[in-house]
């Protein structure tokens, strides 16, 4: 089957073989006369892939057994919420690092519930870098202390950890799974599915039961927005996202089968470093963010004539290189290059691009 090459930020692609499979068990799972998305969320059938899901994803991520899973709805801007309200506890202030838009929804989101301590800024540089750690002005009193580790708007990635002498908290909606990480360097971890994990309406939160068990939710907390009700509940106190959670699963089995997380990283690293030295080798193409601190897998670029965006993006897709049009707060062109996002999809865009060049430039 030869698709299009979607460079979407999210919805982002997925694995064709994941594609495939959910068409083929689509109107009945292995057997059981029923679509995943008609089954009971707590019958055997559901218990099964749910089980196994988790079981997967523990070991893609090598997840200590002391870290509650949980598979939730709202997509991460709702943990923008979920995180003040659950980890605040008696404290006051919390600790967040402003190093793109989705850091700045974040803080706004958190300055509802508790005075926000922001320790550093990179907005002046247009977020462009990542402030040096030693210039942050933490506060050791801190409830937690928040960050995002990739920016998929502006494509600034953090290739480091912090070393937080509070609980770290990090927004990893576009890293979570592109490579190994050590989940015990965070007190919790949330994503949203849409990037490497699998549809839109499930959310991920790792969290750590020594986080969950040093403080207890607001008294105004909604109940199902509570991490311990959902932990006790194995996430299941209302009716989780189940086709989106079985999707993520196909997924989870999917990345083992290309050899788990270290092979996924030397092919996004490939795949980066690929697509970067067509822009940086160009005089036609550019690339904002100090090479030090860029992404993985957002990759924004601008031509040096803005008057040629139109006709870029149109014979980019009549190429069937699609959704390259950067996020519309910076506009540009954008590619994000997913985990499912093959090589040959780079190469075909790096060849479109410089075939562009030497037409327009």
């Amino acid at each position: 089957m030869t698709r299009a090459y979607n460079f979407s930020a999210g919805p982002a692609v997925l694995p064709l073989p994941v594609l495939e499979q959910v068409r083929e068990e689509l109107i009945d799972w292995q057997g059981s006369d029923m679509s995943v998305m008609e089954m009971s969320h707590r019958g055997k059938h559901f218990t099964r892939i749910a089980e196994q899901a988790e079981a997967d994803l523990r070991d893609l991520l090598a997840i200590p057994d002391e870290y509650k899973v949980l598979f939730l709805q709202g997509g991460a801007t709702a943990q923008f919420a979920m995180v003040p309200l659950n980890l605040l506890g008696k404290h006051n202030k919390a600790d967040y690092l402003n190093t793109g838009q989705w850091s700045k929804k974040a803080i706004k989101e958190a300055k509802r519930y508790t005075t926000v301590n922001q320790v550093a800024s990179s907005e002046a540089d247009n977020f462009s870098t990542i402030p040096t750690f030693a210039s942050w002005r933490c506060n050791p009193n801190a409830a937690y202390l928040h960050y995002t580790p990739n920016e998929t708007i502006g494509g600034l990635e953090f290739h480091w950890v912090p070393d937080a002498k509070v609980p770290l908290v990090a927004d990893m909606s576009s890293t979570l799974l592109s490579r190994p990480i050590d989940v015990s360097q965070f007190g919790l971890i949330y994503a949203g599915a849409q990037k490497n994990i699998g549809p839109a309406g499930l959310t991920l939160v790792i969290v750590s039961q020594d986080v969950l068990d040093q403080t207890s939710a607001r008294p105004e907390t909604p109940t199902l927005f509570d991490y311990r009700v959902q932990a006790q509940a194995g996430s299941m106190s209302n009716t989780p996202p189940t086709f989106a959670w079985y999707v993520a699963g196909l997924v989870f089995q999917w990345l083992k089968q290309q050899g788990g997380l270290s092979a996924m990283a030397e092919h996004n690293q490939a795949k980066a470093n690929m697509l970067y030295a067509c822009i940086d080798e160009s005089g036609f193409y550019t690339n904002p963010i100090d090479p030090a601190c860029r992404s993985w897998m957002n990759v924004p670029f601008t031509l040096a004539d803005a008057a040629h965006d139109a006709t870029f993006l149109q014979e980019a897709k009549n190429a069937g290189l699609l959704e390259l049009k950067g996020h519309r707060s910076v506009g540009g062109m954008r590619a994000s290059i997913y985990n499912a996002m093959p090589l040959e999809g780079v190469q075909a865009l790096v060849e479109f691009m410089r075939e562009f060049e030497r037409r327009y430039g």
